[in-house]
């Protein structure tokens, strides 16, 4: 819970949490010899997956984190572009078909970006969408009990109740009026 408050208030006031990108770049050109294997596409075929030599001979001479087999590329006749969100940052790689440069960057934009996107589940994996799915469902369980247990407590609180929809109506006019 004060993880997500802390990212709710960095996602409200990101002006205050900017921070300097780091980018790792590649640059490479592919023989001809793996080129030449590479089979033609248009846009009648169904893009294949990225053949086996490429990942190879890019695996052998580009420092990259791209799980290559596991994305689908764009690919057309001139360019192979394959891209990778990241919570916090990115990943791309592009392939020049005509000349064969290769083009890798890695941008990370931060533990504050990194952070705010597992807030919003945004690049993340199924896994983790499931588990703030999950603790968001065991927050409204524990929201409800707690309004339960007030509702027992209240006889002898005259005030619970004014005070608890105070915390409603509070909003719901700010929410009203300044949105």
């Amino acid at each position: 819970m004060i993880l997500f408050s802390v990212t709710g208030i960095t996602l409200n006031h990101a002006a205050f949490f900017e921070s300097s990108p780091t980018e790792i770049t590649a640059e490479a050109v592919i023989p001809d010899s793996v080129l030449k294997a590479l089979p033609a596409i248009t846009d009648d075929v169904e893009v294949p997956p990225l053949p086996g030599i490429l990942i190879n001979w890019i695996d052998e001479h580009v420092e990259h984190e791209l799980p290559m087999s596991a994305l689908k590329p764009e690919w057309n006749e001139y360019e192979i572009y394959v891209q990778q969100p990241l919570p916090g940052g990115d990943q791309w790689m592009s392939i020049d078909l005509a000349t064969g440069d290769l083009m890798y960057s890695h941008t990370d934009r931060g533990i504050v970006a990194w952070l705010n996107d597992l807030h919003k589940g945004r690049n993340t994996s199924l896994i983790w969408i499931w588990f703030i799915d999950i603790f968001a469902v065991a927050t409204l369980i524990f929201c409800i009990t707690g309004l339960l247990l007030l509702q027992i407590h209240a006889k002898r609180r005259p005030s619970t109740w004014y005070i608890t929809g105070a915390g409603i109506v509070l909003p719901g006019i700010i929410a009203w009026f300044f949105i």
